[in-house]
């Protein structure tokens, strides 16, 4: 199972061995673009398909959307490192001041390699002499990678302190290396990924409009559905912005391309089904890392069970903690389909298995990721065969149509409104009964067991409702088992990881990269 990054990104390694600027492709110092070096590049119709293949490359890297920006989602309290591992444990305790290494070093300066790209698409396809239909189509990819690189790196260092992260455009993208600088706000970047969205919309065909072959580029609802992000992030500043993200929310439910949460009254089918490569391209798909056996997003492997029962090269991170496994009421399908927990029957490698394992912290492991690994022999076609690069056939998620409607019920109830519709269609997927006047703090538990391990961001999630300081000084839960070679072992509830200080005066944003602050000139976040 060949994926559609394999069709992409072998085009646009050539391209992007063009060196089309005079610059360095690290954006490290966000130096500007120098001209194009290639007199021959930009002429066809081609030249504009495989630069727009060069956004896609650093998807797939895996200090990007395989672990990368995961390290900030793992501070947490869904989860632990879940292997002793000292500068990831630094990042989880708040405890960094950005000198760290490759862990989160270079989720800013790719972000802002992305950026550049685009705005090299957005310099010269508007001139070329193309059809129309392929220069919206890739002006539209290139407006909306900037707009979610921009999203990234925004609110992951930007807020309204601080400033936001600086913005380099068309407009400004010659200035002077060294020259620019923080907005005042976040809110700037905010505007400025509103105004590339919108157009990525206009431009972008429905999913359902793509071939195939085009399967993994950016399409009309990814756009709105970050639209609808991006203002759910703004309202933290500007409760105004909730009608924006119920206006966009909507438009993706109105779309056309028939955008849905997979559903068939099954729950434990549909949710389990859900995650997993059968489907990756279906009703309830947003946008994901577009994966396969040689190249995506690792996560999957990066969560399975430390060196895989022998079977596999599992790296053992992000393990579920005990209260993001308490949190699941009774009955809640979606727990099983989330969590392994001891003694849980699953299929690995052809296997009837019992969960255990020696190597978990937690004494659980993420079972969202698991399925392409119960074939007898997966290596190859259903999981990479290198397991230091553990990617499988399985897109992982970035946005979901579920995440949607949750987020559309919480602008509703941040508003005043009724929210219970879209929260109770996420409740009706999996088994339980409905909702009614429903709560923030429903919102909250809502959102937190339908979206555990995922992008979403349980970590930022907490950060913009001002609960981080409150549940980082509870110290977070696992199950201590008497033998873990033992599926049906003993356990006891201990601490297995203490009581953090989150100082909300300067944590609710991370620490800029060291090497960025020292190429660019520009400050570092306060207090880090």
């Amino acid at each position: 199972m060949k994926n559609t990054y394999k069709k992409l990104g072998l085009i646009a390694l050539g391209v992007l061995g063009l060196n089309l600027t005079s610059c360095s492709d690290d954006f490290t110092n966000l130096e500007p673009l120098g001209k194009v070096s290639n007199e021959s590049f930009w002429k066809t119709e081609t030249d504009a398909v495989q630069a727009a293949n060069g956004l896609y490359l650093l998807m797939s890297d895996q200090e990007m959307f395989g672990r990368g920006f995961f390290w900030y989602i793992n501070a947490s309290d869904d989860m632990i490192t879940g292997r002793i591992k000292a500068t990831a444990d630094v990042i989880k305790d708040f405890n960094i001041d950005g000198s760290e290494g490759s862990y989160t070093s270079t989720c800013y300066t790719k972000s802002y390699q992305v950026i550049r790209r685009a705005n090299d698409i957005l310099l010269n396809v508007p001139e070329m002499e193309i059809s129309e239909s392929t220069k919206n189509r890739v002006l539209g990819e290139a407006y909306f990678m900037r707009a979610f690189s921009y999203f990234w790196v925004a609110h992951t260092y930007g807020d309204d302190v601080n400033g936001g992260v600086p913005i380099i455009t068309v407009d400004n993208m010659f200035d002077e290396g060294g020259s620019y600088v923080r907005p005042a706000s976040v809110v700037e970047n905010y505007k400025q990924i509103e105004e590339d969205l919108k157009k990525a919309a206009e431009l972008l065909p429905l999913f359902t409009d793509y071939s195939a072959e085009d399967y993994g580029r950016p399409h009309k609802d990814a756009a709105l559905g970050y639209l609808a992000k991006t203002n759910l992030y703004w309202a933290a500043y500007d409760a105004s912005r909730y009608e924006e993200v119920v206006k966009y929310a909507d438009a993706v439910a109105t779309s056309g391309s028939g955008r849905a949460l997979i559903d068939t009254d099954n729950p434990e089918v549909d949710y389990r089904e859900l995650h997993s490569h059968l489907n990756n391209w279906t009703s309830e798909y947003i946008w994901s890392v577009n994966s396969g056996v040689d190249r995506g997003s690792i996560l999957s492997g990066v969560m399975l069970e430390n060196k895989g029962w022998g079977k596999y090269n599992g790296w053992g991170y992000y393990t579920p903690s005990e209260g993001l496994y308490n949190e699941y009421e009774t009955g809640d399908v979606r727990r099983g389909v989330t969590i392994l927990n001891f003694g849980d029957e699953f299929k690995y490698f052809g296997e009837d298995k019992r969960y255990q394992s020696e190597n978990s912290i937690s004494g659980f492991q993420f079972n969202k990721y698991m399925y392409e690994f119960q074939f007898e022999n997966p290596i190859g076609q259903y999981v990479n065969s290198n397991g230091d690069n553990p990617t499988t056939v399985y897109n992982v998620p970035l946005m979901r149509y579920a995440e949607v409607l949750l987020m559309k019920a919480e602008a509703l109830i941040a508003d005043g409104k009724n929210g219970d519709e879209p929260l109770n269609m996420v409740r009706d997927r999996a088994g339980l009964a409905p909702i009614t006047n429903a709560t923030m703090e429903d919102l909250k538990h809502e959102r937190r067991v339908e979206l555990a391990g995922e992008f979403a961001n349980r970590h930022f999630d907490l950060v913009r409702w001002g609960d981080a300081a409150a549940t980082y000084a509870e110290p977070i839960y696992g199950r201590i088992y008497t033998d873990r070679s033992n599926p049906d072992s003993p356990y006891t509830s201990e601490i297995v990881w203490p009581a953090r200080n989150f100082d909300a005066s300067y944590m609710n944003v991370w620490p800029i990269p060291n090497t960025v602050i020292e190429s660019s000139g520009i400050p570092q976040n306060k207090g880090w």
